[in-house]
């Protein structure tokens, strides 16, 4: 069998999930090159474009390519779709693995990348579903290592009014000796900026212990953390790869209810 002879451990992140388009190139940790821009929900139009461009700045072919790691939600439908699809066909086309990651937990590490907490800390990513909705859950790391985020609680879309209710009783259950002494929320944060105040009231934490951070996933953080499931062997084969869209969608919905069968 001939000997592949492709550089290893460089894989093209994607994520399309929200407003923002976020592409990167990785060799192993190394970000090689990486966009991060809002596109006007025009992904399918700029998506391609700029995966072309990065390889290119990147001076990759994709045949060099060993891996894809895309963001597959929760967030916009449409979004997700688009990377997904597209994370799907050049994993077939190249016959390189593909690995599912968290638009969330990218969002998490995003983040807390950017801060420079020391201590507990729990990691709120928010992004607005509209109607008072959010998609979120819930991690928590020890400093800024958002490369060990522990997860808390899973992706869902929720009502961030019964959300900060939810997660202030968390708060409160929890022994003293293990609560985050700082809790971020972070991504959508100006939409829901009232209810993030409601949390601060509802836990009895001090303001200045709650912060709101309005930031985007980093396709960076779709990368590192795609090459950790890559290395332990957690990829899914491109035809079976599906978005987490966390709810079906009306259309899904209605078709559902008129298929069920009569009981």
């Amino acid at each position: 069998m001939e000997k592949d002879s492709r550089p290893q451990s460089r894989i093209l992140a994607l994520d399309t999930s929200s407003a923002a388009q976020a592409v990167a190139v990785l060799n192993e940790d190394q970000v090689l090159a990486e966009s991060n821009k809002l596109a006007e929900r025009n992904h399918s139009v700029n998506l391609l474009p700029e995966i072309q461009q990065l390889l290119q700045q990147s001076e990759i072919n994709k045949s060099d390519l060993t891996g894809i790691a895309v963001g597959i939600g929760p967030g916009s439908y449409t979004g997700v779709r688009i990377a997904v699809t597209t994370a799907k066909t050049l994993a077939w086309a190249l016959k390189i693995p593909v690995v599912a990651v968290s638009s969330l937990e990218a969002q998490a590490a995003s983040g807390l990348a950017n801060t420079d907490f020391e201590a507990r800390i729990w990691v709120i990513p928010l992004v607005d579903a509209r109607r008072g909705q959010a998609y979120t859950a819930l991690f928590e790391a020890e400093g800024v290592q958002a490369e060990r985020l522990k997860r808390l609680a899973e992706d869902a879309i929720l009502l961030t009014q019964d959300w900060v209710a939810e997660l202030a009783r968390k708060f409160q259950n929890t022994a003293i000796s293990d609560r985050p002494e700082q809790i971020l929320f972070t991504g959508d944060v100006a939409q829901h900026a009232e209810k993030i105040d409601t949390f601060a009231e509802l836990s009895g934490l001090s303001p200045e212990k709650v912060h709101a951070q309005l930031c985007q996933v980093d396709a960076s953080w779709i990368g590192k953390i795609g090459q950790h499931k890559l290395a332990a062997g957690e990829t899914t084969e491109a035809h079976t790869l599906l978005p987490n869209y966390t709810q079906v969608t009306e259309a899904e919905a209605n078709l559902l209810k008129h298929t069920k069968p009569a009981q």
